[in-house]
């Protein structure tokens, strides 16, 4: 078992098995957010609805970010942080930030080094997460373009 990945999943309250070990070691290794389709891709061991199945236990326990980035695509990111924060005041996690749609290639990017600000929900209103997503064409494709 590979004793890092273990950690962060007990870390954030999850069991470590060794398809939730293999889920989150894909995840860590891409450099991009995923969507279920690409890590069903890359894990053609693993049943569908385990890896769905895992993704929405990630995301329940705040090991992953759900990105819906426009595309009609859902796709995950595993948090660095691990610094969630459940009352009204702290909605956000520490590591929130946009990312990036290419219309062209259709992939979704990271932008870590934007941090997303604080939003003070109206009262009553509670906030649950947050995503921005900005939409453009990215500099792989802006140089093939043209």
């Amino acid at each position: 078992m590979d004793t890092s990945i273990d950690d962060l999943l007990q870390s954030s309250g999850i069991r470590a098995t060794a398809n939730r070990i293999l889920v989150a070691r894909t995840m860590l290794q891409s450099d991009k957010p995923m969507s279920l389709i690409e890590i069903e891709d890359t894990l053609l061991s693993i049943d569908k609805s385990v890896i769905f199945r895992t993704l929405r236990l990630f995301a329940d326990n705040h090991l992953v970010h759900v990105i819906e980035d426009g595309s009609g695509c859902v796709r995950y990111e595993i948090c660095h942080s691990h610094h969630h924060h459940d009352d009204d005041d702290d909605h956000n996690d520490d590591d929130l930030h946009p990312h990036f749609y290419c219309e062209v290639c259709r992939q979704t990017f990271c932008l870590h080094e934007i941090k997303l600000p604080h939003i003070d929900a109206p009262e009553g209103f509670d906030i649950r997460t947050v995503n921005c997503v900005v939409k453009g064409v990215c500099k792989k494709c802006k140089n093939t373009i043209h």
